[in-house]
């Protein structure tokens, strides 16, 4: 049994002449411990998907399972980073850790919620932080807060929702090996959404490209053939990182090539006359 399973999904908004179809026939199965990551462009359906799993959303058809059972609703279980923190502004550090500690463990003291909180907030080395407001720090460390507050509900599944996308390389490179270190001590489950596909194939041990919408849906599923721990330096060197890169860029060009050919199908100009422009000089 799979540890996620989307089965036969289609989501779509609106009814009638209105309805637009965002996903089509998503089938996708995940095994516990495993780190898959799904690439594609912006506005492809990604975030949709990643609401479906999380239970924000429900699917207009299919069934999304989580350890065997339909999701119904949010749960600490599926613990999820966003991209644009979604912290409270006027709670520190350690507030923010804290509420989502206390909304996972409701039953624990309060010395329970603030240990756990201290543990996560040093685990993205963030201590020195921990009394400080949002809007003192700066956005990597608003990102670290993130992680930590997902990671402190103690979820049996992490989905990141292109959560390093907004950050400077350097940043986003040092959260990159934070989040691995953390995710190989335990080997939860994890699902990262990105555009990135460096980064997929620096993290996770498969691929799988969404081709764009209306009515995406996933592609063909690149397995990423790297021993663990990864370093970048070594891995740009490596052959196999090389032909698995090249592989799944070719595939997404391939999909925008198309894209453009479908747009430029259904563009269709008026016949213009002269007298049909107005001068306004």
């Amino acid at each position: 049994m799979a540890y996620l399973e989307l089965k036969n999904i289609y989501k779509s908004y609106g009814k009638g002449d209105s309805e637009t179809q965002v996903l089509s026939n998503i089938n996708l199965k995940i095994e516990e411990g495993e780190f898959v990551a799904i690439v594609g462009f912006t506005g492809s359906g990604k975030t949709t998907l990643v609401n479906l799993i999380n239970g924000l959303l429900e699917p207009t058809s299919g069934s999304v399972l989580f350890k065997g059972e339909p999701v119904k609703g949010t749960s600490h279980e599926r613990g999820v980073i966003f991209q644009n923190y979604s912290l409270l502004p006027w709670l520190t550090v350690e507030q923010n850790v804290i509420m989502a500690v206390k909304a996972a463990f409701p039953k624990r003291d309060k010395s329970v919620w603030k240990r756990k909180a201290a543990y996560y907030i040093e685990m993205v080395s963030l201590t020195p932080a921990i009394n400080k407001l949002p809007k003192e720090l700066s956005g990597g460390m608003r990102q670290r807060v993130a992680v930590a507050r997902a990671l402190a509900m103690k979820p049996d599944m992490i989905i990141m929702d292109e959560p390093l996308g907004a950050l400077d390389a350097l940043t986003r490179g040092n959260l990159q090996d934070q989040i691995l270190n953390i995710w190989e001590k335990d080997k939860r489950t994890a699902l990262l959404i990105t555009n990135d596909v460096d980064e997929g194939i620096y993290m996770a041990d498969r691929i799988i490209p969404l081709h764009p919408g209306p009515n995406a849906t996933l592609g063909p599923e690149f397995k990423v053939d790297l021993e663990r721990p990864r370093d970048k330096t070594e891995m740009n060197d490596s052959e196999s990182f090389k032909t698995t890169r090249n592989a799944i860029i070719e595939y997404l060009m391939d999909i925008g090539d198309a894209r453009k050919a479908e747009a430029k199908q259904q563009i269709i100009l008026p016949e213009l006359e002269p007298k049909s422009f107005v001068s306004y000089s």
